[in-house]
């Protein structure tokens, strides 16, 4: 078709009818089945051009750069793989170490452990143990959606309370409470028990007489774990066995004044002991430095009197002969 100036324009475009532009089914499976064989031909074409490549060579006796591949699933990689593993290059200097971190094992302490090393079992079924005791004290029961069945803070009867504290000490006290009043709730060691409040390992070791948190080992994981006890619940103990803060501060300075005594006397102990040791070093050198004489035959003088020379210091000793 042409305008009326002479000028090719493309035609408008045939209406189709609806029966026309409906796909079947037969359709659908005839365009699969000719895609299929159109993939299968472009293999086929492309392995015939590979092998040929291969084994025609060049002027330099090299194959062509066509044929190279460099696919990671190409026929060069599949038979790399089948070798084994690269090996090092000798001019690389210093030691190599080569780990393989499928066997590893994690030891929780920051390390990671070979299989094929000594590993101590029993250190680790401890420190899993320890791991699943901190865990179950760690557990926050539900919460209720009726506000009378949650328990309340005894301080400020608040809902917000601190679930540790709750099934360790059975105490119900909230963050902020604890935080506010550090002396009834702050935590204690066990060591600040026994030197300040006088108890016993026993005693702090019984969780049904004294209730304690614990947790991880702040100088080791591998240490037993630490041992936390609630302030107030230790006073009220402290009170109860000593009768009275009184008699506890009573029991403190007495045992404070038998410990100085008694370091006082293992001082003096030491001390007599350096100065007899000392007179037995000056005793002996003394005793060493003393000069022995040593007498040789009787010499007769001129007026018939016996006498004795010391060879060494010419010490003279008359004697009488009988």
């Amino acid at each position: 078709m042409a305008d009326s100036l002479g000028r090719p324009v493309t035609p408008p475009p045939r209406p189709r009818s609806p029966a026309a532009l409906q796909v079947t089914p037969e359709h659908v499976k005839q365009f699969e089945i000719n895609r299929l064989r159109a993939k299968a031909a472009q293999r086929e074409k492309e392995s015939t051009a590979v092998a040929s490549s291969s084994s025609s060579r060049n002027a330099n006796n090299k194959r062509p750069i066509d044929g190279v591949t460099t696919s990671p699933t190409g026929p060069a990689a599949a038979s790399s793989s089948k070798q084994g593993k690269l090996k090092r290059d000798n001019r690389l200097m210093g030691t190599y170490f080569e780990y393989d971190l499928s066997k590893m094992v994690n030891s929780k302490g920051g390390f990671l452990l070979e299989d094929n090393k000594d590993v101590d079992e029993e250190t680790i079924r401890k420190e899993k143990e320890r791991e699943k005791q901190r865990t179950q004290q760690n557990l926050e029961p539900p919460v209720f959606l009726d506000p009378a069945l949650n328990p309340k803070c005894q301080e400020c009867q608040t809902v917000d309370i601190d679930h540790t504290y709750r099934n360790v000490f059975g105490c119900l006290v909230c963050k902020k409470c604890t935080n506010e009043k550090p002396e009834r709730y702050s935590l204690l060691t066990k060591t600040e028990c026994k030197e300040d409040y006088l108890l016993t390992d026993p005693e702090l070791r019984d969780h049904e007489v004294m209730p304690h948190l614990l947790k991880a080992n702040p100088h080791s994981s591998t240490y037993a774990n630490m041992m936390l006890f609630l302030r107030y619940q230790v006073e009220e103990f402290a009170w109860k066995k000593w009768g009275s803060p009184e008699a506890l501060d009573a029991e403190y300075e007495r045992r404070t004044a038998e410990k100085k005594k008694k370091k006082n006397k293992k001082f003096e102990n030491s001390l007599k002991e350096l100065r007899r040791r000392t007179k037995e070093s000056v005793w002996q050198k003394r005793k060493d430095e003393e000069h022995t004489h040593s007498y040789g035959p009787l010499e007769r003088d001129r007026e018939g009197n016996c006498k004795q020379i010391c060879h060494t210091c010419g010490f003279t000793v008359e004697v009488e002969e009988l």
